[in-house]
Order: structure tokens, then C-alpha cells, then sequence
């Protein structure tokens, strides 16, 4: 499977079909069992450390390749085939939502400790600043750390969060100064930590294989060396991955809504209705023929911004835009891939009903289309 474009190098292009691959052999064919379990096997995940695919964007220095947003752009279109986004956002949220905050804030003695178990797949990460009454209203946070001796005391509770449940590490978003709105701070939490707990397991619609939890801090102290980066600058940081945050998701979107087209295509060209083919139908060939220009469209714009990025550019305009336009877009195709199947889109045996019902949290999570329009909004009419 080939996805040349303007921006893809040999080394990009060798990630995307190892990836491909590897979705096609250890993923797409056991996917099932892991939406009953709400869970992707650790063993899946420890085969894709082993393999270096959690390493793209960690430095060389730490043990990994050190490439750009072209990369993890690449990585997500490809995961995105394997039809199953929670495994999907498994992988994504450990390496391009959490980690960045390790690699780009953590100090040498903390990457140290958790890198070569992020890298090897044996410490799951999970990123803690959705709450209750904050989204995509980051400064909204009302988890509070508070100086306490050696270290920091922290009371709140975080909701949303992918890999919540089975996960070893939260990068946990804390309020550390009263008095200043984006006064938040990132703390690493792990896993049994006294105080740190999950209240419970969310049922989502879709994303049915990835845990995802609603987690309570009850006084959990962590000492001065799980802070992560400069205290009071947490907000900042997270707002600097977000562009990444937001790519990644349109990636395995696009990466799945070219699955989607490719087998709703095939299907038509079996599909007998009304003595011909529902292909033979000009209808049916036009809108899918259409779903296909806007997917590339939407492919083309997410390398674009990507590579702004990794150039150094301002891309928040145009990831914002992708972002937007995009995750809308895949949600229009998968709507009329499932149309294009009939009553069998409807059945939960069928790849499309799955992949329909996972792509509706795209315009939803990593910043709502009314967030990303406003991002967009506000630098293209500047006085």
C-alpha cells in the first residue's frame, strides 16, 4: 500500500508500510476481542516498542529516530487502517499526546527513570488535563497542587481519559498558581500512587478497545522530581502539542476513511439491486467519487500543516483548519459508506458500523470543530 505525496521521503514512506503491515497482521484480524475486553493486550503493545514505532519523535540522543509532525502524521494515517481507532488512540495517546510532555519538558534524571519504558511499550502513558468542567478550556482546570515540604499535594479529579485505566504513567495538569489563569503545572503520577485512583471505567459509543477512565487525585502528595518542566508553565505546554494533538487524530482519520471508501467500493461492485450493480448507479459512483476528492483534500491540507510545523512555521491556523474541516469530512464519508451498505452497515459484523461509530468523537476530542473554527477565526481577521 503506497501513500506518496508531496512531503513523504523513503524513510517516511518505509514507517507507513511497516505500519500498515503490522496493523494487518496483529491487529485488524483479533480487533474483535479486544472491544468486548475494553482493552489492547500490553503484548501488542510491548511488539511495537520492541519494533521502534514508539520512538519517532524522541530524540536519537534518547534512543529514538528523532523525526518531525511529517512522521506522526504518517504513523496515525497508517493505524488508521487497521479499523479499530481505540487501538488506534492507544498507541497515539502514549506517543504523540503524552510523551511529547516527557521528551520536551522532562529533565535528564526523569527521562532516565521512564523513557526506555515508553519506548519499549512496558510504561503506558496517559495525558490528565480533561475534567468534568474543563475540555478544551485548558485554563479552566481546577485541579490544584499545593506546595507541600519536598513536594506537592494534589486534589481533583480528571475525566475522559484514554489509557486511564490500564495505563502505568499520567502526565497529570495541575492549577499550581492561584492567581493566574494559566497558571497550571504537570506532574508525573504513576500508577499506585496512595491517593490516585480510578473512579471508573467509562462505556464509550466507539473507541470500544481503548480504556478510558474518570480518575480521582485524593491528596495525592508526588515530591519535587515528578514535576515535569517549569512550575506554572504547564499550560503552555500542553497548548504547544496540541497542533500535534489535533493532527493525529485527523490521521487516523484519513487513514480510516480511505478504508472505509475502499471496501464501501468493493461492496457496490458485488452489491446486486435492481438488475445491475449499486456501482452501475451514477448516484452511488458520483457521491463516492466526491468523498474520495474531499479525502485527499483533506489529506493533502493535515501533510501540509504538518510540514509548516516542522519547519518551524506558525500552523495553528492551518491545523486548525484541518482539524475543523477534516474530522467533519470523515464523519460525512463514514455516514455514506454505511448508507452505500444497506441494512449490513447496521450490523455490528460489519467493519463499517464500527468504523462509523468510531469516528464521531473526531470532531469532538483534541479541541471541538467550534474550538478549532474559532482558532482560525481569530487569525484571519486580525484589525
Amino acid at each position: 500500500m503506497s501513500n506518496r505525496n508531496a512531503y513523504m521521503t523513503d524513510e517516511l514512506q518505509a514507517i507507513y508500510d511497516q505500519t500498515v503491515e503490522f496493523v494487518a497482521k496483529e491487529v485488524t484480524p483479533v480487533g474483535d476481542s479486544w472491544e468486548e475486553d475494553g482493552k489492547v493486550p500490553r503484548d501488542v503493545l510491548a511488539k511495537m516498542g520492541s519494533l521502534g514505532m514508539f520512538g519517532l519523535r524522541v530524540p536519537e540522543q534518547h534512543g529514538g529516530l528523532g523525526l518531525g509532525m511529517l512522521a506522526s502524521a504518517v504513523f496515525s494515517e497508517a493505524l488508521g487502517t487497521s479499523t479499530y481507532a481505540g487501538f488506534e488512540a492507544t498507541v497515539l495517546v502514549h506517543t504523540d499526546m503524552s510523551g511529547p510532555h516527557l521528551v520536551n519538558s522532562g529533565s535528564p534524571e526523569q527521562l532516565a527513570e521512564y523513557l526506555p519504558g515508553v519506548l519499549a511499550g512496558t510504561t503506558i502513558l496517559a495525558i490528565g488535563v480533561t475534567e468534568p468542567d474543563a475540555g478544551s478550556d485548558v485554563a479552566g482546570m481546577r485541579t490544584k497542587a499545593v506546595k507541600d515540604g519536598d513536594g506537592w499535594r494534589i486534589n481533583g479529579t480528571k475525566t475522559f481519559i484514554t489509557n486511564g485505566v490500564y495505563g502505568d504513567v499520567a502526565i497529570v495538569g495541575a492549577r499550581t498558581d492561584p492567581d493566574n489563569r494559566y497558571g497550571i503545572s504537570m506532574f508525573i503520577v504513576p500508577k499506585g500512587t496512595e491517593g490516585f485512583s480510578v473512579a471508573k471505567k467509562l462505556d464509550k459509543h466507539g473507541w470500544r478497545c481503548s480504556d478510558t477512565a474518570e480518575l480521582v487525585l485524593d491528596n495525592v502528595w508526588v515530591p519535587d522530581d515528578q514535576l515535569l518542566g517549569t512550575p506554572h508553565r504547564g499550560f503552555y505546554e500542553t497548548m504547544k502539542n496540541f497542533q500535534n494533538e489535533r493532527m493525529v487524530l485527523v490521521g487516523m482519520g484519513v487513514g480510516a476513511a480511505q478504508v472505509a471508501i475502499d471496501i464501501t467500493l468493493d461492496y457496490c461492485q458485488q452489491r446486486k439491486a435492481f438488475g445491475a450493480h449499486l456501482f452501475d448507479l451514477g448516484a452511488i459512483r458520483q457521491r463516492m467519487a466526491m468523498n474520495q476528492a474531499k479525502l485527499d483534500a483533506v489529506r493533502a491540507s493535515m501533510y501540509h500543516a504538518a510540514w509548516m510545523g516542522d519547519q518551524g512555521q506558525d500552523n495553528v491556523k492551518a491545523m486548525s483548519g484541518v482539524k475543523a474541516f477534516g474530522c467533519e469530512v470523515v464523519n460525512q464519508i463514514m455516514y455514506d459508506c454505511l448508507q452505500f451498505h444497506g441494512g449490513i452497515g447496521y450490523m455490528r459484523e460489519s467493519a463499517i458500523e464500527r468504523l462509523y461509530r468510531d469516528a464521531r468523537i473526531l470532531p469532538i476530542g483534541g479541541g471541538a470543530t467550534e474550538v478549532m473554527l474559532e482558532e482560525v477565526a481569530k487569525r484571519s481577521y486580525q484589525s
